[in-house]
């Protein structure tokens, strides 16, 4: 009986440790930009600082230039390209930067639902990353992303100032090598809630909470992110 017992305690163990959930908490800084150059032509830029777990270092930037080309008032179609370098420290050890170069192409739907402004983007990520101590490898990565964006003030007109409601959610899955992964289809999912205030047609500033939910190879992240951002519109 008391093999059997202690079997069953590894047994429970080993699950628990297959299934292992993580749980950490970062900072994340945002500015995101859209510029209109004439009726059919803009440009995109957006800038993120993500933190490491409990704020200690800046982990990982984000820089994100691209070409929109606009369709019509509620569709629009961008591709850019992604410089993203990752700052990691060893405990005890030394610190080294794995650099992500991603070529991506995304499609904007934009639509109105009773006050709220509703966005549907799809995006599609040609990824090729560096691997510490390893070859590098590339994968390719599809993301659906939803926002709905309400405001909290009544009015008649269009929406140019004031404070609003926003809650949005986007899903990453491995569509190539999604053996260089997780070895999965589906890669992560981030919710987000948050306030914010417009301060004119074209300036949002926001700040709230967003969940990572991260599927790894052996365990599960829950990332808990206090996010500020900046959005702008010219």
């Amino acid at each position: 009986m008391k093999k059997i017992y202690f079997s069953l305690v590894l047994s429970l163990a080993a699950l628990c440790g297959f299934a292992q959930n993580v749980n950490q908490n970062a900072g994340w800084l945002m500015f995101l930009n859209s510029t209109k150059i004439n009726d059919k032509w803009g440009l995109h830029f957006d800038f993120q600082m993500q933190s490491a777990d409990n704020w200690e270092y800046v982990r990982r930037i984000l820089v994100r230039p691209g070409i929109t080309y606009f369709i019509n008032k509620n569709h629009r179609v961008t591709a850019g390209y992604l410089y993203n370098p990752a700052y990691n420290r060893l405990i005890g050890g030394s610190k080294y930067t794995l650099t992500e170069n991603t070529i991506w192409e995304q499609y904007l739907i934009t639509h109105k639902l009773h006050a709220a402004a509703i966005t549907h983007r799809f995006r599609l990520e040609q990824r090729f990353m560096e691997r510490y101590k390893e070859d590098d490898f590339f994968m390719q990565r599809f993301r659906y992303f939803f926002r709905a964006v309400q405001p909290l003030k009544k009015s008649n007109g269009s929406f140019d100032q004031g404070i609003y409601a926003a809650l949005q959610n986007e899903v990453f899955f491995n569509v190539q090598h999604k053996e260089e992964g997780n070895g999965r289809l589906f890669d992560q999912n981030r919710i987000f809630i948050a306030l914010g205030y417009r301060l004119s047609p074209k300036v949002d500033m926001e700040t709230g909470y967003l969940n990572q939910y991260l599927k790894g190879s052996s365990n599960v992240v829950h990332n808990h992110v206090a996010q500020l951002s900046i959005n702008t519109r010219f």
